[in-house]
């Protein structure tokens, strides 16, 4: 499954699905304007079903504390339906941004969406979330 997602004037949001992982791809910055449109996405795809989420970052230039926030929502309505969340992200300025916001330890970071899907997903991952992995 592919899909060419939504796009907006700062950016394009797809999806696709890779060893039983939807792998949502955020290209653009995820900031104020365009966290709704990567948040609707995520809950679109739980309303049809999909359960466990790779967030691809990797082609993200930007992240701000609006952007965590919607992570964080999206986490919460994926953790409430039993799902597992990833994130791909190599980008040190960006992974700086989740330690700023004391969200480094409590997420499962990949350097990309291929490292993210390499195992199949499991319900326990967001478990105990928001509790630091171990």
């Amino acid at each position: 499954m592919y899909d060419q997602g939504v796009a907006g004037p700062d950016g394009a949001v797809g999806c696709h699905v890779m060893n039983g992982w939807t792998v949502v791809e955020a290209n653009g910055e995820i900031d104020v304007a365009f966290s709704p449109l990567v948040r609707e996405a995520v809950v679109r795809l739980l309303a049809e079903g999909q359960r466990h989420f790779v967030l691809d970052l990797c082609g993200a230039p930007f992240l701000d504390s609006t952007g965590l926030g919607m992570i964080v929502a999206v986490t919460k309505h994926i953790q409430a339906r039993h799902g597992s969340l990833r994130i791909a992200c190599a980008d040190k300025r960006l992974l700086r941004v989740f330690t700023l916001g004391g969200l480094r330890p409590v997420y499962s970071f990949h350097d990309s969406a291929e490292q993210a899907t390499a195992q199949p997903p499991s319900s326990e991952e967001l478990a105990d979330w928001p509790h630091p992995r171990h």
